[in-house]
C-alpha cells in the first residue's frame, strides 16, 4: 500500500469536521516515515500556497518537485492537497506539532522551513502575507529570525547581499566565510542529510540550495578579491 492509500485511509477514519492534526501520533520512533509526518508537511505547504489568498500553478509544481508524487497516485494526493488547504483548522496547529515531533532535531525544523519559503518564493510574488507566515512558523520552530533571513535569502534574488545567503558577515575574515562555507556544503551532502534523518522530500531541492549557496560564495570571493587589489 502506498503512503498516499495510508493518508486517505487515515483520513477516512477522522469524525467530520475533526482536523487531519487528529491522526498525529508521536509514539514511533521515526516519525518523519509516518502518515502523521506526511500530512503535517502537506499542511503547511497547502496553507502556506494560499496566505496570499491564492494558489498559483507555480507553486502546486513547487509542491510536486519537493513530494515525488506518482502518477497514479496524483488523483489521492491531489485530494489530501485540497483538504487541507480548505479546512478550518490554521497552520499553527501542525507548525506546533512538528515542533513537537522534533524538539532534539531542530536541523529537521530548519529543513522544512527552507522547504516552505521554496514554495512561497517560487512564483515570484514573496506576498506580505507569505512573508508573516514564515515568520510566524519559524517563531514556532525556534528558529531565529536572522537565520529565517538567510534561507530567504537563497530563493528571493531581491538585491540581498551574497552574505546573508551564506549567513557571514562582511566584517568576518576570508578564512571564517570559507569555513561557514564548507561546512553548508557538507550539510547538503546526501549522506549527512540522511544520518539527521532529514525526510526523502525535504532532500529532493538541496540540489536548488547548494546552487544558491555556491553563487553567493562565488560572489562573496569576487568581492574579497576586489577589496585586496
Amino acid at each position: 500500500m502506498s503512503v498516499w492509500s495510508r493518508i486517505w485511509d487515515s483520513i477516512s477514519s477522522l469524525a467530520k469536521g475533526e482536523p487531519l492534526a487528529a491522526i498525529f501520533d508521536f509514539r514511533v520512533r521515526r516519525p518523519e516515515e509516518t502518515v502523521a509526518f506526511t500530512i503535517a508537511v502537506i499542511a503547511l505547504g497547502a496553507k502556506m500556497a494560499k496566505a496570499d489568498g491564492k494558489v498559483t500553478r507555480d507553486e502546486i509544481l513547487a509542491f510536486k518537485h519537493v513530494f515525488h508524487i506518482p502518477p497514479e497516485e496524483e488523483r489521492r494526493a491531489a485530494r489530501v492537497y485540497n483538504l487541507a488547504r480548505t479546512e478550518v483548522a490554521g497552520f499553527e496547529i501542525y507548525a506546533s506539532q512538528m515542533a513537537r515531533m522534533f524538539h532534539d532535531r531542530p536541523e529537521v525544523l530548519r529543513d522544512l522551513l527552507e522547504g516552505l519559503v521554496y514554495i512561497a518564493a517560487v512564483d515570484g510574488d514573496y506576498h506580505p502575507a507569505e512573508a508573516l507566515f514564515l515568520r510566524h512558523v519559524a517563531e514556532i520552530f525556534g528558529i531565529p529570525a536572522a537565520e529565517l533571513n538567510c534561507i530567504r535569502a537563497r530563493y528571493i534574488t531581491d538585491g540581498n547581499d551574497p552574505h546573508e545567503v551564506l549567513g557571514v558577515s562582511p566584517a568576518d575574515p576570508p578564512e571564517a566565510i570559507t569555513r561557514r562555507f564548507r561546512q553548508l556544503v557538507r550539510e547538503l551532502h546526501p549522506d549527512q542529510m540522511i544520518a539527521r534523518g532529514v525526510p526523502h522530500e525535504a532532500r529532493r531541492f538541496a540540489e536548488r540550495r547548494l546552487a544558491a549557496i555556491n553563487r553567493a560564495y562565488d560572489q562573496v570571493k569576487t568581492q574579497m578579491a576586489g577589496s585586496e587589489s
